[in-house]
């Protein structure tokens, strides 16, 4: 983690976004340990590997990847399961309330997790 960068905990999610370390999140978000990004991704249809270049970037600091896929999981295409597991990264899709639940715990847990998270209503 960054210094002076507070772990980046979800503490909510819906109403169109997040809190994540005392600040709020309008739309989908990419969360690292040590910062969150804002994130193109409006639907499940819109993750793709140009979507998803900040994960990319940082593959030498994140071992898993879980997706906030919206109101319900979806399964991640094979080619974007593929050009993950090349760079090093293992990849989980469930809804987007479960992938929050689960980036906080393996972040407590000190795990090298990312999570791409598709904003609720």
């Amino acid at each position: 983690m960054a210094e002076n960068s507070p772990p980046q905990l979800i503490q909510s999610y819906g109403d169109g976004g997040f809190r994540i370390a005392g600040d709020p999140r309008r739309g989908s978000v990419i969360v690292f340990a040590d910062r969150t990004v804002a994130w193109s991704a409006e639907t499940f249809d819109d993750i793709n590997e140009v979507s998803l270049a900040p994960v990319f970037a940082t593959k030498s600091t994140v071992d898993l990847l879980l997706i906030g896929s919206g109101i319900q999981m979806r399964m991640v295409p094979a080619g974007l399961r593929a050009a993950l597991r090349e760079a090093g990264i293992a990849v989980e899709a469930m809804d987007t309330g479960a992938a929050c639940r689960t980036f906080n715990v393996l972040l407590a847990e000190g795990r090298r997790v990312a999570a791409a998270l598709i904003a609720i209503g």
